[in-house]
């Protein structure tokens, strides 16, 4: 059975009215049910309109059950053929219009298509439930796997073999019939409660506008001021009324978006004003309103621990790490707590920094968490001489983007060459093919960058087609999204060194999805555990800030020089600079996901609000750091993947710190044997083979915490 990962958000589909059909397509049949003759099978978005979407679903999983009933009903004894790669074969149509929904659906939306997503949801769910639960299918499996040692079978295949068996067992086919009853009406319900979370989390985060006339801008710069003129403008031409024109005429708009928060944070001086639009983020989903989340999320929480208690596993958080580099909540709390109390000692001493700066300036206040931008770059200006302001004008996005291609070309050889002539989803989206060093097809890369108000907050990477060698060798479509500040005016969209760092990493995804090569579609790319496969991107971000690759990209904008060297200095010294807040909302948010799906199913959880202070409160987070994510809002456990799975970043970490240490112990950060082993036992294997054996093989041994306490000043604290 393929393993399908749904990617919570919304679409927006686009009229075919202008556009000249090029590729064939007739128009009055539905696009996916015809064969795409586009360039490297890009899916022809501007014919597919919204009401294609359902039928094409329907059918999909309709072609589907036959493909698994012409499994089952096989007379010939089960082999690996006839039903492991019978299986693989399985559901094409359905991956067709499911990875293009589901990507455009993360990157915009409009209230039909909301509505189709809430209605798919339960569908969808037990569409796989009824593959999953399948007892015919899954005795073929079992017969396979009880005599696999009397079987030819490459590694490989072997692999492929159990984890096959091991998702059946893991969706229940060892249950009795009344126990997947059970299951299945679990999984309907947990799979319509997490699309009303996201759902509910995008408006929320769009419900809110901090709308400013002039007199409000004391402290900000010419360049957010302007931005925030833009967007006060695009909402006043967007607006239909004349109210509503006025509304937003000759006015400033900044919102909970991060690109357009963390700017007025920075620099507003006026810190009422800072302290409404920061509560407005934290308090997403906790308005008591239609979009709340509070009751959303416990709900979630109970039934995903009874769904592990059906499965004979005693709370979420074991059933999730069964299949995990760590295996436990023992070793996910031990790992997170050896980093907790030195990033909570440091961002005592923070605070501390912060507020003598605040009494120095005359100030009566206590520091607390709507101060923390403006009163830590005044600390980092002050010890560090460094400037955020300073930075930006070297790193347009397409100078990063231009550092990120050389990275990889002086890494791997492979190159990116821009394509204009293929109709994309959006007018921000952007692609490229991707080419070997021997000039051959790798792969397509699309990149959609700048925010907008119907794309989902963070930024990810996916694919519109995968990677497979089974038939004929198949390479990927993959896309990053992001949500980084878009051009304004005749001036180019600048990133902050943040956003730089994202860039990298979502990129390193990419990479993860383009240089993968293996046999089976199931176990290409980012298809590993999530606490392994987020090395491959924070490997990648290393990367970004090695003076000799950041001089070769990092242009201002206006003059064409290079970045100088003493700004380069002053970066690397301030490195380390706001790691003890950065570490700590980060643990806080991990601990809260470990605490959430460690419960039993007997809790009776009433109150996520509740919940959280008192798991907060025994870790001792102090009250100028929120959690970078609140329960209400923590889309990445209650409407993505990551339920019990939020620390995978940090335990990537461990492996990104220690594994591009040996590149630094090497001298050369592009040394050319450890790229080469980097790229085939990591990026090219996708789950083929165990994780930890894969960084074995590219590192030499196993990956030690001390590079990464170094990399984060960590080590340096001990109180």
């Amino acid at each position: 059975m393929k393993k399908i990962f749904f990617i919570t958000g919304f679409i927006l589909c686009f009229s075919c009215q202008n556009t000249t059909n090029n590729y064939n397509l007739r128009t009055d049949i539905n696009p996916f049910f015809q064969e795409w003759n586009t360039p490297y099978g890009v899916p022809p978005f501007n014919f597919i309109k919204d009401e294609h979407y359902m039928p094409a679903f329907e059918k999909g999983m309709k072609n589907n059950l036959k493909e698994i009933d012409d499994i089952v009903e096989n007379p010939e004894a089960p082999t690996f053929s006839n039903t492991i790669e019978a299986l693989e074969r399985s559901g094409k149509l359905l991956s067709k219009v499911q990875r293009t929904f589901f990507n455009l659906v993360g990157s915009n939306t409009n209230p039909q298509l909301q509505e189709l997503q809430r209605e798919l949801s339960p569908l969808l769910s037990a569409h796989y439930d009824k593959i999953g639960l399948n007892k015919e299918l899954f005795i073929r499996i079992e017969k396979l796997w009880e005599g696999r040692e009397k079987i030819e079978l490459t590694n490989e295949q072997l692999k492929l073999l159990e984890d096959t068996r091991k998702q059946f067992v893991r969706s229940g086919s060892l249950l009795n019939d009344t126990e997947k009853e059970k299951i299945t009406a679990i999984n309907a319900k947990i799979s319509a409660l997490t699309t009303t979370f996201g759902q509910n989390l995008l408006a929320e985060t769009n419900g809110f506008e901090l709308i400013l006339t002039k007199n409000d801008l004391e402290g900000l710069s010419e360049d957010i001021i302007v931005a925030a003129a833009e967007a006060a403008n695009q909402k006043m031409n967007q607006a239909e009324t004349d109210e509503e024109k006025e509304k937003y005429k000759d006015k400033y708009v900044f919102t909970p978006h991060r690109t357009s928060m963390y700017p007025f944070l920075t620099e507003s001086t006026r810190r009422d004003l800072r302290e409404k639009l920061y509560k407005s983020y934290i308090l997403r989903g906790d308005n008591n309103n239609e979009n709340d989340n509070k009751n959303i999320a416990a709900q979630i929480a109970k039934l995903r621990a009874e769904k592990a208690n059906l499965m004979g596993y005693k709370t979420h958080a074991h059933f999730v790490l069964e299949e995990r580099m760590l295996k436990t909540p023992e070793e996910v709390y031990d790992l997170l707590i050896q980093l907790w109390k030195p990033a909570l000692n440091r961002a005592k001493l923070e605070v501390e920094d912060m507020q003598a700066v605040v009494d120095s300036e005359g100030h009566d206040f206590k520091i607390e968490a709507w101060d923390w931008w403006q009163y830590s770059e005044k600390v980092r200006k002050a010890k560090y001489d460094l400037d955020e302001a300073a930075i930006k004008p070297y790193l347009s996005l397409d100078n990063a983007l231009k550092g990120v291609f050389n990275t990889t070309n002086k890494l791997w050889g492979i190159t990116f060459t821009e394509i204009f002539d293929i109709d994309l989803y959006h007018p921000d989206a952007r692609i490229w093919e991707v080419n070997d060093k021997d000039g051959s097809h790798l792969g397509i890369f699309i990149g959609d960058f700048f925010t907008r108000s119907n794309k989902r907050g963070g930024a990810w990477m996916s694919s519109f087609k995968g990677q497979s060698n089974l038939d004929g060798r198949e390479r990927p479509i993959v896309v990053n999204v992001c949500n980084f500040p878009a051009p304004v005016g005749d001036n180019p969209s600048l990133l902050s060194f943040d956003n730089l760092i994202t860039l990298f990493h979502e990129f390193g995804h990419a990479m993860h999805g383009i240089l993968t090569n293996v046999t089976y579609g199931s176990m290409a790319g980012t298809s590993g555990p999530r606490d392994f496969t987020e090395f491959p991107a924070q490997i990648l971000e290393h990367w970004a800030s090695e003076p000799e690759v950041l001089k070769t990209y990092a242009i201002h904008y206006q003059t064409g020089e290079a970045i100088p060297d003493d700004l380069i200095r002053k970066i690397l010294k301030a490195s380390k600079f706001n790691q003890g807040f950065i570490n700590t909302e980060y643990l806080a948010a991990s601990l809260l996901d470990m605490d959430w799906h460690t419960i039993s199913a007997e809790e009776n959880l009433k109150d996520a609000n509740e919940f959280e202070e008192n798991s907060l409160k025994k870790y001792g987070l102090i009250k100028e750091i929120a959690p970078r994510y609140r329960s209400t809002y923590f889309a990445h456990i209650f409407s993505g993947g990551y339920s019990s799975g939020y620390y995978s970043y940090v335990h990537s970490a461990v492996l990104d710190s220690d594994g591009f240490d040996a590149f630094k112990e090497t001298g050369d950060v592009f040394d050319p044997e450890l790229a080469k082993r980097l790229r085939e036992h990591v990026y090219a294997k996708g789950s083929t083979e165990e994780a930890m054996d894969l960084y074995v093989k590219f590192r030499g041994r196993k990956p030690m915490i001390e590079p990464l306490l170094k990399v984060r000043g960590l080590n340096e604290i001990n109180k």
